[in-house]
């Protein structure tokens, strides 16, 4: 009764471990045992990383003396906690066991791919009475060792713009390793461009793993222009990283402003015809969603109605 109360526990810990980017390894087992190791798909130098076990008895009959011993093949530097190997005295059937595994990184690891063996072992008791002679298994675990904490910047843009415009323009900015705080994202334009909304946003902390959006519009200049040419935005990250260390990541993105065809339809649903513009609005009602040519050949028809009109009036 014991061992029952203690499994939904086990896998509600499973549950509440935080979304993170990891990797599984699942191995089968004699007797129905079945073993889930989810690890980091990298571990940054001077922090630690998380390793997590769960072995499910779907067999028939209990098994025992289940042993995960953590040893690393490359470095003895590492600390592995706890450093004894976990030992599970017995399992019964339909039972389930999980443990997290912690992973120091000394500063010292040189970068690259290491490996974590794991060495398993377990006896399975015939008929529930007779046990039988163990059975050992070795699991090569890879870890990838990473320089510095990585901040990822997403940017979105339009394909091309054109002059006397709007444009949005959203900036994604997440932190995969760690959490960090004084974060402040800046939007650096060319210098003829000029910006409908903030260019500069502050946050007192990001987590990891969680992603923080915008959106800024570009305003074009109203100066028409005759070829195409790229405009360079850089968008800048300046944050304070978990051991106190300032940081700044960087990225640049082109966008190609480009001169204005005939017919353009704005993000706002305006519609440029030749050199008039056309709100995304006539009277009381908008006009959002309506195709372009469509639009055109409305206004056309409502010109020749009048005229019909007012030629009618004329012979009264």
């Amino acid at each position: 009764m014991k061992q029952i109360w203690i499994i939904p526990i086990v896998l509600g810990l499973f549950a509440l471990l935080p979304s993170v980017h990891a990797e599984t390894i699942t191995q089968n087992f004699e007797g129905g045992m079945d073993v889930e190791i989810t690890y980091p798909d990298d571990i940054v130098k001077g922090r630690e990383g998380i390793i997590s076990i769960l072995v499910q008895n779907n067999g028939w009959e209990d098994k025992q003396d289940i042993v995960f011993d953590f040893t690393f093949s490359e470095t003895s530097e590492f600390i592995v906690e706890p450093a004894d190997p976990i030992v599970i005295k017995r399992l019964a059937q339909g039972g389930s066991f999980g443990e997290n595994i912690k992973v120091q990184i000394p500063d010292s690891t040189n970068e690259g791919k290491h490996f974590l063996n794991l060495k398993y072992s377990q006896s399975l008791i015939a008929n529930n009475e007779t046990p039988q002679p163990a059975t050992f298994h070795d699991i090569a675990i890879p870890i990838l060792i990473k320089e510095d904490p990585g901040v990822t910047i997403y940017t979105k843009t339009p394909e091309s713009i054109f002059t006397n415009a709007e444009f949005p323009i959203e900036v994604e900015v997440i932190s995969q390793d760690i959490d960090i705080t004084n974060v402040n994202i800046k939007i650096i334009p060319p210098a003829d461009i000029e910006f409908r909304g903030e260019t500069s946003h502050t946050f007192s902390k990001i987590e990891k793993n969680i992603p923080v959006a915008f959106t800024s519009r570009i305003i074009t200049p109203s100066e028409e222009v005759n070829t195409e040419y790229k405009l360079p935005f850089e968008i800048i990250v300046e944050y304070t990283d978990d051991v106190g260390e300032e940081k700044t990541d960087a990225q640049t993105v082109s966008v190609v402003l480009r001169p204005r065809t005939f017919m353009e339809l704005t993000t706002d649903g305006g519609i440029w015809v030749g050199d008039f513009f056309i709100a995304p609005y006539v009277s009381l009602g908008t006009i959002i969603g309506i195709p372009a040519g469509t639009l055109f050949s409305l206004l056309i028809r409502k010109k020749q109605n009048s005229s019909k009109k007012r030629k009618r009036k004329k012979k009264v």
